[in-house]
């Protein structure tokens, strides 16, 4: 037995699942519906300019049968898996998890950092050194981190401390760089403020920006926080809506949306896909976490028929 897989088994043996494991499940898996939701909304709309304005205009939905979800989901569902497992991550369970699934459905959209970082752990790679591998050794501070670290802000609603350092151990598989840490705690953060208080706005910001890491992410929260009235499309304009695929021009925007919608979940929707950018990431996370805040009561039934199941 290796070094890493002694350490990962006594790590999951002294974990003991918490007695409300099933509750904290629930609302993990409430807001991977809403986060799936968003992610084949959003994916939906990646047509020709003329046709997306029109349609958001609109608001038509898109006539396709069925709506496909993309990675963004793909690695929600194995950190929902992760969580129901351990009721923590353990970023050795979570690397081979999200290499399996990889593996197993390798054309979901996955950037090509992910593609090389993915492949190297299933053949074989530690994970930390796979994560290590792209830009120059600095790692990936992507928005695929925080794309799928709302379910455990969920997981963690009570202790918003601990849901962001989970974010981040969860984000270091595949995105070494500090930022993409950040991005998945603050996103994590976020979910877990929909689910635990009614804080809307300015301070619902706020307490992202109380557990945010500093850095770009933290300082582009901080100018999202002091934008007031604007149509979603200004804000993009102003804080990027992920046109870079990087954390500081994704998350800010996301959460900025989501502060201002956290009771209506299609008015959350709509706003950001407004704001096109990597349209499918950004309403996977303001759908993972607005879930939270409206329950599965608030999600919009003729949607959900159309997106593709998750299992």
């Amino acid at each position: 037995m290796s070094a890493r897989e002694h350490r990962s088994r006594t790590m999951r043996s002294r974990a003991v699942l918490s007695a409300d494991h099933e509750a904290r499940l629930a609302r993990a898996r409430l807001s991977l519906e809403g986060l799936s939701l968003g992610d084949a909304f959003g994916e939906r709309f990646f047509v020709h300019p003329a046709a997306v304005d029109a349609l958001i205009a609109e608001r038509a939905l898109p006539a396709k049968a069925e709506w496909t979800w993309t990675d963004d989901t793909a690695m929600a569902i194995s950190v929902v898996e992760e969580l129901a497992a351990h009721g923590e991550i353990d970023r050795d369970a979570l690397a081979a998890r999200f290499a399996r699934a990889y593996e197993l459905d390798p054309r979901r959209g996955y950037g090509p950092g992910a593609h090389r970082i993915l492949s190297a752990i299933q053949e074989g790679y530690l994970w930390d050194v796979a994560s290590r591998s792209v830009f120059g050794g600095e790692g990936s501070m992507g928005n695929g981190s925080a794309m799928r670290s709302a379910p455990i802000g969920a997981y963690f609603s009570d202790d918003l401390a601990c849901a962001a350092g989970m974010a981040a151990l969860s984000a270091d598989p595949t995105h070494a760089h500090p930022d993409g840490r950040a991005g998945a705690a603050a996103v994590a953060v976020a979910a877990g403020l929909a689910a635990s208080t009614t804080l809307t706005g300015v301070e619902f910001l706020d307490a992202v920006l109380a557990l945010t890491p500093a850095g770009a992410t933290r300082d582009k929260l901080v100018e999202a926080r002091d934008l007031t009235s604007l149509h979603a499309r200004d804000a993009a304009a102003i804080l990027g809506s992920g046109q870079s695929v990087l954390c500081s021009d994704t998350v800010p925007f996301s959460l900025w949306c989501a502060s201002r919608h956290l009771d209506r979940y299609e008015e959350a929707l709509w706003a950001t896909v407004s704001g096109l950018g990597d349209r499918d990431t950004t309403c996977a996370i303001v759908g993972g976490i607005v879930a939270l805040r409206v329950g599965a009561e608030g999600l919009p039934k003729d949607w959900l028929a159309r997106r593709e199941p998750l299992i």
